[in-house]
């Protein structure tokens, strides 16, 4: 069998490294110049295995109308005439309830410890180098209201199997005393000890490197997809400026691009863009403190985590904002957020990026068959969790491509 996968970020390498673990012959096809370089390429790096909280939460909407009136809130939003961007909304709204949540919450659950189990042996068997940390996570609070519904989230999730602790603030500046400057407004975290951080872009690159001299692998990059070329109502190959490439499978696995080639085939695909930013800060010759363990400012919804040499904080969610440009005043923000916790760092050293997350509704990705036509299969949808669910994406993906059973129940995930 020889399958091509359309984009070469976290998820299309993830899922080519799978395939060829299978004997599968692979084909990558990647828009840009280089593999993993746009919403792969510098996110926030957290592991977050054992708390996959849905964006998607009833807490959404005390806090929505405190969000859209403040501009320096870690949502902004911006309406559009667009027809899928009222679409998203209104079923992101109904997947606010208590009782979506909760099962969500299972769902994901499920996939993201397959996910782990999938990477760790990976990582056991081929010494993959992407910065790779076991130091845990503190997801920390400043508020009580916020704190109480995370006590509760935390006791949902240790009755599906995750092990987490609820940490007042004394303990919480015990573990991790570059805090400090949290002071009185510290209302306590919820620690997770096994939680891992990584480089998203690293890892897929990793992954590239260790296939490429594999005679049944081939990367092209600089190829965009630009159409489907059928055969009746399945794909036979896919037109690029490069020429067209055919296959017996065919993967879509490229963020926001995938939206556009559905709609090609009368899909309508509820994938919509969330636009975040990040700062990545070399650590080399720094005296000040930073955390050692991944530490999330839930209110200003800011990730921190230590990645080898850099610390990366990733933030915000802009709905409807679609390009790649970093707006000063946006980034000014994020700047003076960090130095609100960390007072001090020269973040005027840290690299700039801004990238589209593509996120369903309910916060779970799609994977498997496509039903708009044969021999399409589509692996997208997975929001900010790209890098925590792409190895149990790739596990269930190639499972079907192969016949085999697949290692979970994947229906809450399936077109």
């Amino acid at each position: 069998m020889h399958v091509c996968i359309i984009g070469a970020g976290v998820i299309g390498m993830s899922t080519a490294f799978m395939l060829r673990q299978k004997g599968i012959k692979v084909t990558v096809l990647e828009a840009g110049p280089q593999v993993a370089g746009q919403t792969s390429f510098a996110n926030g790096g957290q592991l977050s295995y054992s708390y996959v909280a849905p964006l998607a939460d009833p807490g959404v909407f005390k806090d929505l109308p405190r969000w859209l009136l403040n501009k320096d809130s870690p949502l902004r939003f911006k309406p559009a005439l667009s027809l899928q961007q009222w679409r998203w909304l209104l079923h992101f709204l109904k997947a606010c309830r208590s009782d979506v949540v909760r099962r969500t919450t299972a769902q994901m659950l499920s996939l993201s410890y397959l996910s782990r189990d999938v990477l760790h042996d990976w990582q056991a068997r081929f010494n993959l180098e992407f910065a790779h940390q076991r130091n845990g996570k503190l997801i920390v609070f400043r508020s009580p209201g916020p704190f109480e519904h995370a006590r509760e989230q935390a006791q949902l999730q240790a009755e599906l199997g995750s092990s987490q602790q609820v940490l007042e603030a004394a303990q919480v500046l015990e573990l991790e005393p570059s805090l400090q400057a949290l002071g009185s407004r510290l209302q306590g975290a919820i620690y997770t000890p096994s939680e891992e951080a990584g480089d998203a872009c690293l890892f897929a690159l990793a992954l590239h490197e260790r296939l490429q001299n594999d005679g049944d692998y081939e990367l092209r990059l600089n190829t965009p997809v630009q159409r489907f070329v059928m055969e009746g109502r399945d794909i036979r190959a896919v037109h690029t400026p490069q020429g067209e490439f055919q296959a017996d499978q065919f993967v879509l696995a490229s963020g926001m691009g995938t939206v556009s080639l559905l709609r090609q085939l009368g899909g309508r695909p509820l994938i919509y863009p969330l636009k975040g930013y990040s700062l990545s800060l070399p650590l080399e010759g720094l005296n000040q403190a930073v955390p050692a363990i991944s530490v999330t400012d839930y209110e200003q919804r800011i990730v921190y985590a230590r990645l080898g040499k850099v610390l990366r904080m990733a933030a915000m969610v802009d709905i409807g904002f679609e390009g790649l440009d970093i707006p000063a005043a946006r980034m000014a923000t994020l700047k003076q957020q960090v130095n609100g916790l960390f007072p001090g760092l020269p973040l005027e050293q840290a690299q700039t990026w801004a990238g589209l997350r593509p996120a369903t509704p309910s916060g779970k990705p799609v994977v498997g068959a496509s039903k708009l036509a044969g021999r399409l299969w589509v692996n997208v949808g997975h929001g900010a969790l790209g890098f925590t669910l792409a190895c149990g994406s790739a596990a269930i993906l190639a499972a079907h491509l192969t016949g085999e059973a697949s290692p979970i129940d994947d229906a809450p995930f399936r077109p």
